[in-house]
């Protein structure tokens, strides 16, 4: 096992501080792997250190991560900003992200979150009401799917007779 393989089972194990310190020993030895700096984002969110992984984040997806991590970090980025209050930016990740994997429903999901906190309400419950439908396996949710999916842009209207 590498390096970089031990301290992401470290993480996995909850050793985090641990996992932290191999990490930043690995960026002195290797700045131009992106998957390290990756996973040290990934370490110091898991800390509660949010505005510390905002520069491992960004300089990961700088150095050209391969797909999956790519696509873990930006939801990473994209999540660690809405979390600091960072909305436009978490949005415009969300969007590049969504561009990019249209299938990941998960940054659509995210994508509402961030728009709930500018209170675009109608468009997040949007969203969220097309995953639902699009991706629940629930009998009565799929009973009233074109109902929901129907309704899902059009909660402000009321229907007159």
């Amino acid at each position: 096992m590498n390096q970089l393989e031990a301290a992401i089972q470290l993480r996995e194990s909850g050793n985090f501080e641990a996992a932290r310190s191999l990490l930043l020993e690995l960026l002195v030895q290797q700045p131009l792997n992106p998957s390290v700096w990756y996973q040290c984002a990934w370490v110091h969110d898991v800390l509660g250190l949010e505005s510390e992984a905002v520069p491992y984040y960004k300089k990961s997806l700088e150095l050209g991560l391969k797909e999956e991590e790519r696509q873990g970090a930006l939801l990473g980025l994209g999540s660690t900003y809405r979390t600091l209050g960072m909305y436009d930016e978490a949005k415009l990740i969300f969007e590049e992200a969504i561009k990019e994997y249209p299938a990941r429903r998960e940054y659509q999901v995210f994508q509402a979150m961030v728009l709930y906190n500018q209170n675009a309400f109608s468009e997040a419950m949007s969203i969220l009401l097309m995953q639902l439908a699009e991706t629940s396996d629930d009998k009565g949710i799929q009973d009233y799917r074109k109902a929901i999916i129907f309704y899902s842009d059009k909660l402000d209207q009321i229907w007159k007779s």
